[in-house]
């Protein structure tokens, strides 16, 4: 796979999508130079965020909502109908793959780019490069992740110089886990000093609990659960961290439902009724209670997250730490109560989650057993994380029901390899049959 990026405009996105900060402007500068200044690589560093924050986010949430039949396609256009229908009539040239596979692969170019010349230029002072360095490992991370949640393979890394190799997707998230705890051990060395957090991260990103929580996230999915514990003990649930938007740079989850609205959120989050509890809070903070039924299905209008152009969106939510505690907890095989308490404090909470995402639920009262507490973590998860684009991975790591046979909870098991990447890449691998 060949990147398709050029350097000079990857600075001039992370210029465009950070108005306030004032530096020299390398637009008119060689790549090189850009790529060999102070100045260029703090702009590139605000840029691989944005862009993520913005252009990745809405590739990586819209496909994989539509497949794990969180949000319902019903616009005429092709891509939509192919995501929605699934199965075998998702084709390899469908725009929404394409988008997804290409965004992140920007994205690790970004990252790639910041790793690769920040730790070069003299100027750069050591605990703001930590800051530069810890930041771009996230982000590759991230990316990597997010296309091991997707395909069966990826590549770990870009190149233009040629075809670069696939590797299974076990072997993306050990890359991802390895770069986040390059992110750790350089922010653990020399903590982020004020220049980063005023002209790169700002006042609502938290670099060292966002490497924390990646950690978290990343070895769970990848299997790892007791450092997915002690990763998730590592996170200060006394703060938040999120991606911030402007009318320039608007929310994406915005624009998906109340620009382009070509989807629209499925009633009940989209789950089965065996999933889903009636009075569950956080169905007023997701939803307006608009409802309409659009091809024999109850939909209804989206809010929280994507309540206006200006909403932030969390990097992560911090109930999502106390699941992953509590299902790192019952895959060890560790205390059932233990377990128990992670998941009553996300179901029992009333008030005063930070980003007001409060289930008020009764304490769970069902059989308390490994299987039925993970169980009851996979419907926590359901609900507390609707739209994250973490579901689909969620519905292989808790085996629920899968394509040909069932398509309640996804209509793919993997998504196909998109057309582009085959045409530039003769190392692209075949097609997974559904």
């Amino acid at each position: 796979m060949k990147t398709r990026y050029k350097i000079l405009s990857v600075v001039m996105l992370a210029l465009a999508s950070s108005c306030k900060l004032d530096q020299v402007n390398p637009n008119a500068a060689a790549s090189e130079q850009v790529l060999n200044s102070r100045d260029g690589i703090v702009a590139l560093s605000i840029g691989l965020r944005q862009y993520y924050s913005t252009s990745g986010l809405s590739a990586v949430i819209l496909a994989p909502s539509a497949t794990t039949r969180e949000m319902k396609g019903f616009a005429t256009f092709t891509t939509v109908l192919e995501l929605e229908a699934g199965g075998t009539a998702l084709p390899t040239a469908n725009a929404g793959v394409l988008n997804y596979w290409s965004a992140m692969q920007r994205e690790m170019t970004m990252c790639e780019n910041v790793i690769a010349n920040a730790p070069q230029i003299s100027s750069i002072e050591p605990a703001l490069l930590s800051g530069i360095m810890g930041q771009a490992y996230l982000f590759k991370a991230m990316a990597l992740a997010e296309l091991a949640m997707a395909f069966q393979q990826a590549n770990l890394s870009t190149s233009t110089a040629a075809p670069v190799s696939f590797t299974p997707r076990a072997q993306v998230f050990a890359e991802a886990i390895r770069l986040l705890d390059l992110g750790v051990a350089a922010v653990k060395a020399n903590a982020p000093n004020a220049t980063f957090g005023s002209a790169i991260a700002g006042p609502d990103f938290d670099l060292v609990n966002s490497l924390y929580a990646m950690e978290a996230r990343i070895n769970l999915m990848a299997g790892n659960y007791q450092k997915a514990l002690d990763n998730a003990n590592l996170v200060d649930l006394t703060k938040t961290s999120r991606f911030t938007y402007t009318t320039q740079s608007p929310n994406p989850l915005y624009t998906l439902f109340n620009v382009t609205k070509s989807y629209v959120p499925r009633d009940n989050f989209g789950l089965p009724a065996s999933l889903y509890y009636t009075g569950d809070q956080r169905y007023n903070f997701y939803f307006n209670g608009i409802k309409t039924t659009i091809g024999g299905e109850v939909t209804v209008g989206l809010t929280g997250f994507a309540a206006t152009q200006t909403s932030a969106i969390p990097v992560y939510l911090t109930d999502e730490i106390k699941l992953i505690k509590a299902e790192a907890i019952l895959r060890l095989n560790g205390s059932l109560t233990d377990a128990l308490a992670q998941i009553n404090a996300v179901r029992t909470q009333t008030t005063g989650d930070l980003f007001g995402v409060n289930a008020g639920l009764p304490a769970y009262s069902g059989p308390v057993t490994n299987a039925d507490l993970l169980l009851e973590v996979y419907k926590q998860r359901c609900t507390e994380l609707y739209l994250s684009g973490l579901k689909w991975e969620d519905t292989r790591r808790f085996n629920r029901p899968a394509p040909p046979t069932d398509l309640s909870e996804r209509n793919r098991i993997f998504y196909p390899y998109p057309d582009q990447e085959r045409l530039n890449n003769p190392n692209t691998p075949s097609d997974p049959a559904i």
